[in-house]
């Protein structure tokens, strides 16, 4: 059947399973409204929506979000994992062309993911509230290796 292909032919179908090790971000799956602040936008509160889904079988967790004021970029990116390193990672790309990789950690209803780079370190964290229909985030941000700043700061509400 070489050759014998069409562009909805899907390889690797046996691969098309959940990922045990994203399980513990099941609760981020969903539609999620968000609104939020951050300190370059002086006065102005955002409008936006994020949105989790599993992606290839569950192999992945997809995050897509976007805000309706100017000056916050549309993003997405894509969890995964390394098994033998037992770590989680973000593959992040936004509309401005900005390509990013940072660490993610779980631990019950708390994510924290971060990454380290000289000139713009970040790092961000989700807390789920009781109710599991809330998310606080909160992000921080390093330009000189040694001050943290307050960075972009979001309230996720589940859509029913």
């Amino acid at each position: 059947m070489s050759g014998d292909y069409t562009m909805t032919t899907i390889f690797g179908r046996m691969a098309l399973v959940p990922n045990p090790a994203l399980q513990p971000l099941s609760w981020l799956v969903g539609v999620w409204d968000t609104t939020g602040r951050h300190p370059m936008l002086t006065g102005m509160v955002l409008h936006g929506r994020t949105s989790y889904e599993w992606s290839e079988g569950g192999a992945f967790l997809t995050l897509r979000s976007e805000i309706d004021e100017p000056g916050v970029p549309d993003g997405i990116a894509i969890i995964g994992s390394d098994d033998a390193a037992g770590r989680l990672f973000m593959s992040y790309f936004d509309e401005r062309r900005v390509s990013r990789l940072y660490e993610i950690a779980v631990h019950d209803k708390v994510m924290r993911w971060w990454r380290d780079a000289p000139g713009f370190s970040q790092r961000y964290t989700y807390t789920l509230a009781d109710d599991g229909q809330t998310i606080h985030g909160t992000g921080q941000l390093c330009k000189d290796g040694s001050t943290w700043e307050q960075d972009l700061e979001l309230v996720f509400s589940r859509v029913r």
